[in-house]
């Protein structure tokens, strides 16, 4: 399972707050411990485009990936959005590959709900940077890719965005199955 997670692993706003709440006061402590020996190498806590792993705690799934998105709020990172976006998404999959048991990966958008990533852009970016990694020559050793939001606006240039391109990528859009709780 997957939080947007801000650089300071702080879990201060949108989902990332959410989900740390979910999971209990145990990964806000291990947040803050991981936060704490970065600091003494003289680094960010996770830095936009790095991920950490953490166990899960009261969540459920078997690892979470704290991965930082491009913050689009910033100058500085809109402009880089794209290549920030893409190093986010290979920090994800490089922290999955550690991960002993991984059959699905249940993730948000990177850079959407709080980050204003703008969500026609990332919806085309998301879906092939995720598809890519699915098809690659080495197996990722996952068998399905869950991306969950409730952001209508993301959904709808999801859905948009496979509708133009439906021949070139494999894949089924289970938004309506999912949200009526046939897909757990």
């Amino acid at each position: 399972m997957v939080i947007p997670a801000n650089n300071r692993l702080a879990g201060r706003e949108g989902l990332d707050e959410k989900m740390q709440l979910a999971a209990g006061e145990e990964l806000r402590e291990c947040c803050t411990k991981i936060a704490v020996e970065r600091r003494k190498e003289g680094k960010q806590p996770c830095g936009v485009g790095e991920a950490v792993t953490t166990p899960a705690f009261n969540l459920p799934a078997s690892k979470l990936v704290h991965v930082v998105g491009p913050d689009c709020r910033r100058p500085n990172q809109d402009n880089f959005r794209r290549e920030l976006l893409a190093n986010s998404y290979n920090a994800l999959f490089e922290q999955v590959s550690n991960i002993k048991k991984r059959e699905t990966l249940v993730t948000p958008p990177l850079g959407m709900d709080v980050f204003a990533y703008p969500h026609r852009e990332g919806a085309r970016l998301t879906m092939e940077i995720i598809l890519a990694w699915m098809d690659a020559e080495e197996d990722p050793g996952v068998r399905m890719v869950l991306i969950v939001t409730d952001e209508v606006n993301f959904l709808n240039n999801m859905k948009t965005v496979y509708r133009e391109s439906e021949d070139q990528f494999p894949g089924v859009d289970r938004t309506r199955d999912f949200r009526k709780g046939k897909i757990q």
